[in-house]
């Protein structure tokens, strides 16, 4: 597979870090900084003219990946069939509430009385009319099957919620591995360096052997590192291409961004935002209605139910007809309605404790959910926090690290502190500088997994 790599100048580093160390949000309207020839700065051109123009990789932001995802997602689309079909399921029982009609015909031999298996007289051509008028049972069921199929609506959206974390989670950790590499190249760098002095020292006497096998050391665990951080990149890319719908040559760019915050600065209402948003709940919820419908409709299965019935037929002499009735008659029709009234029913009283337990099965997942929701956000809410404290240290660690370089460079220029003590001061500001990242992501990941369970994932890309 080709792979392209994104790689940005320092003058892009430098916003960037600005960026990210000072809080601010980065747009995901923020313009590339490319270095152009002759060390001057250019404008990196927009997505379409790059990938248009040029066939060039396709330049996204966080909103455009999301709308992607959510335009060619195979989850979506199988979610959308389901949500179909139960939709149609539900009008099974309601179809026969409506007219229905059937055409057919029963000619046969008979031998003896004239009649069929299914205990109708036999006929070249028959038409047949139904309709249920009042069956509450049959009624329950449909308004039950109903509210499945709304159900099934809200399922699609929990597979919407679903695509929006994968490929906000992808794209956000795409940028963060991209970034990272940049930062172990230029830790290469130092490595060589340090490597370098530290070869030269020890020839001349000044180093023990065993500091040139931490050198050493050094600079493999950070070839290593890159090799893993290219194999994830590598992963990601695969993973939003298949995403996004893309083919697997088409390279992806990504823009650093930050999540949107309005979530965890509702405060206690968040708890009541979940309550009214919360998928799992809502299901639920939907599964308490179901039920009701359903016992409901049993409750009633001790009153009559009406059908509205008629039959049309033409009947053939050779059946036999003269011979057992005074008068046989081609044509026949016949249209009413038939009742049956239930005067004792086990099936019926079994059917209303079926459902009674169903109900209260039901209600009792809702009552469980609700509590689990509520002790979700706020075990959810509390390791949010966590992750901005957590961001903020790394953050402060960092500009520790590059106060502690500008003080090194000055002793470095006035010959009080060698090559390999600055090179050193360099790895560990990229180790500071990768930590930042990962403490940024994590707080990401802690705010997605939030937004999810609130039910406010659309604060991600609307």
């Amino acid at each position: 597979m080709r792979r392209t790599t994104v790689t940005l100048s320092s003058a892009g580093f430098a916003l960037l870090a600005g960026a990210l160390l000072s809080g601010a949000t980065v747009s995901a309207q923020t313009v590339g900084v490319l270095q152009a020839p002759g060390g001057q700065t250019a404008t990196q051109p927009s997505a379409a003219a790059a990938g248009g123009q040029q066939g060039g990789p396709v330049a996204l932001t966080l909103k455009s990946a999301i709308e992607m995802a959510l335009r060619n997602s195979k989850d979506i689309q199988i979610a959308n069939l389901q949500a179909s079909m139960a939709q149609h399921a539900s009008q099974v029982s309601k179809a026969l509430f409506l007219p229905n009609v059937y055409a057919g015909s029963g000619a046969g031999y008979t031998y003896g009385i004239p009649e069929t298996p299914g205990g109708r007289a036999p006929s070249l051509f028959s038409l047949t009319y139904t309709e249920e008028v009042f069956n509450e049972p049959l009624k329950g069921q449909g308004k039950e099957l109903e509210e499945q199929a709304r159900s099934q609506r809200i399922v699609l959206e929990d597979v919407k919620n679903s695509v929006i974390v994968r490929t906000a989670m992808a794209y956000l950790e795409l940028g963060k591995v991209r970034h990272s590499l940049e930062l172990l190249r230029a830790e290469q760098e130092s490595a060589d360096k340090i490597l370098q002095v530290t070869q030269e020292r020890q020839g001349e006497g000044y180093e023990l052997p065993v500091e040139v096998t931490k050198a050493q050391l050094t600079k493999a665990q950070v070839t290593q590192r890159v090799l893993q951080l290219e194999g994830r990149e590598d992963e990601l890319e695969v993973f939003l291409q298949g995403q996004l719908g893309l083919g697997q040559e088409q390279a992806i760019e990504v823009t650093p961004e930050e999540l949107p915050g309005e979530a965890e600065q509702e405060g206690a209402n968040l708890v009541a935002v979940a309550m009214q948003n919360n998928v799992g709940l809502l299901l639920a919820e939907s599964d308490v209605r179901a039920k009701q419908f359903r016992l409901k409709g049993e409750k009633r299965g001790n009153l009559p139910t009406l059908e509205a019935v008629s039959t049309y037929s033409v009947l053939a002499s050779f059946n036999n007809y003269s011979e057992f009735y005074k008068k046989f008659q081609r044509n026949n029709f016949n249209a009413g309605v038939q009742i049956q009234v239930p005067i004792f029913s086990a099936k019926t009283r079994e059917d209303i404790g079926l459902a009674q337990i169903n109900l209260q099965t039901a209600q009792a997942t809702l009552a469980s959910k609700k509590t689990q929701v509520s002790a979700e956000v706020r075990q959810k809410t509390r390791h949010l926090r966590e992750r901005d404290a957590a961001k903020e240290v790394a953050r402060l660690e960092l500009q520790l690290a590059q106060q502690n370089i500008g003080v090194l460079q000055t002793q470095f220029g006035e010959g009080k502190v060698n090559l390999r003590e600055l090179e050193k001061a360099r790895l560990e500001e990229s180790e500071k500088w990768m930590a930042f990242l990962d403490a940024n992501f994590q707080r990401q990941q802690a705010q997605l997994d939030l937004l999810k369970t609130a039910g406010q994932l659309d604060k991600v890309w609307r």
